[in-house]
């Protein structure tokens, strides 16, 4: 059975007590605009109260990937018009959206296969059955932009072990399968030729009948990732309070050859913080550590709003970065500021501080 939506972009169908919801823009790798998220957001709160929803699975269409985030090409131009309001609504309308996921009544099962990055993780990454393949790439891209992790990002990394999550917010790094759910950004591999195998399971419930059991019985324990593997010197570099300690002590390590060789090293982390935006370096450190100290995945996505309202109202970064890697495709971001010595030593305390309009969510 399939259900109507007023997105062609996004797919429902029900087959016996599985209602699954696909991301249909592969030319895009499914990149997500307000039409799509609204269309997902409208389907989670019919399926909520149907009886005959049991399950709902999120995928992709192509062989691209899941989600490669938000749709920034059309972020950017609303911001290069001046034009608050659609960016506005893109986040709130998002955020909404994540929370719903996270918190929703329903077991909700993702199929993470290939790219999932951004705001494909904010879908992703928030299901309660998070499941990857062996073509997975993971990664919260935000410093590339010049901005900081959002989608209820910030949660995730703050809940990684050790310095993990300070490691992929400001580097942006991507992740395989094995690190993804290292990082707890997943639960489970499962070969890529097994999903549909997956899915009827799923659609059957056939004994054992919760989502997570069924899983199981696909699932393979992978070998340790790249970053796993570099676990000792990511946490002592990254345990520095400041973005210049955390370069000091990966330079350090980098001058002592410690991981030349290695798919992960300091010298390679350096020359990836060396492209990243100060500003953006600097909020997304203090981003992941403050979210550590919340008390759930709603008061994060508040904290992000408050975050990315502030970006689009006194920040030239976002746009630019947007620029950089998308549009004209230079690769060459000019910064403001361009280096770590010009951010602002309150520039923290402002971002925080920054008041938007309204508030995300209703208060209790």
């Amino acid at each position: 059975m399939t259900f109507p939506t007023p997105d062609p972009r996004v797919l429902a169908r029900r087959e016996g007590g599985l209602g699954t919801i696909t991301l249909n823009r592969p030319e895009a790798i499914n990149a997500l605009d307000v039409g799509m998220i609204e269309a997902i957001a409208g389907l989670l709160a019919a399926w909520r109260d149907d009886p005959d929803v049991q399950v709902v699975l999120f995928d992709g269409a192509g062989e691209r990937g899941f989600s490669s985030g938000g749709d920034v090409r059309g972020l950017h131009a609303s911001l290069a018009r001046g034009d608050a309001s659609g960016p506005d609504r893109f986040f709130r309308a998002e955020y909404t959206m994540n929370a719903a996921i996270g918190e929703y009544a329903k077991p909700v099962v993702a199929f993470a296969d290939g790219v999932t990055m951004g705001g494909g993780i904010g879908i992703a990454g928030h299901a309660h059955v998070r499941v990857v393949t062996e073509r997975s790439q993971l990664a919260m891209p935000e410093t590339r932009l010049g901005f900081t992790p959002d989608a209820g990002g910030s949660w995730l990394l703050g809940r990684a072990p050790g310095r993990v999550g300070e490691f992929l917010a400001l580097t942006s790094w991507v992740m395989g399968p094995a690190d993804a759910i290292h990082a707890g950004f997943a639960d489970h591999l499962v070969p890529a030729v097994r999903l549909p195998s997956l899915r009827e399971a799923l659609t059957t419930r056939a004994d054992p009948s919760t989502p997570t059991e069924l899983v199981l019985l696909f699932d393979e324990t992978p070998e340790a990732g790249p970053i796993e593997r570099a676990r000792p010197w990511i946490d002592d570099a990254f345990a520095a309070d400041t973005v210049p300690e955390i370069l000091e002590r990966l330079q350090a390590l980098a001058d002592a050859g410690t991981g030349d060789g290695d798919e992960v090293s300091p010298r390679a982390v350096l020359g990836a913080l060396a492209d990243r935006a100060p500003v953006g370096l600097t909020v997304s450190l203090a981003a992941v550590r403050s979210s550590r100290a919340l008390p759930g995945l709603r008061a994060a996505l508040e904290q992000e709003y408050g975050l990315v309202t502030w970006f689009m109202a006194t920040q030239p970064d976002l746009p630019e970065g947007i620029r950089a890697q998308l549009v004209d495709r230079d690769r060459a971001p000019r910064w403001s500021p361009p280096s770590l010595a010009g951010v602002p030593a309150d520039l923290v305390g402002e971002a925080f501080a920054h008041e938007p309009e309204r508030r995300l969510f209703a208060v209790d």
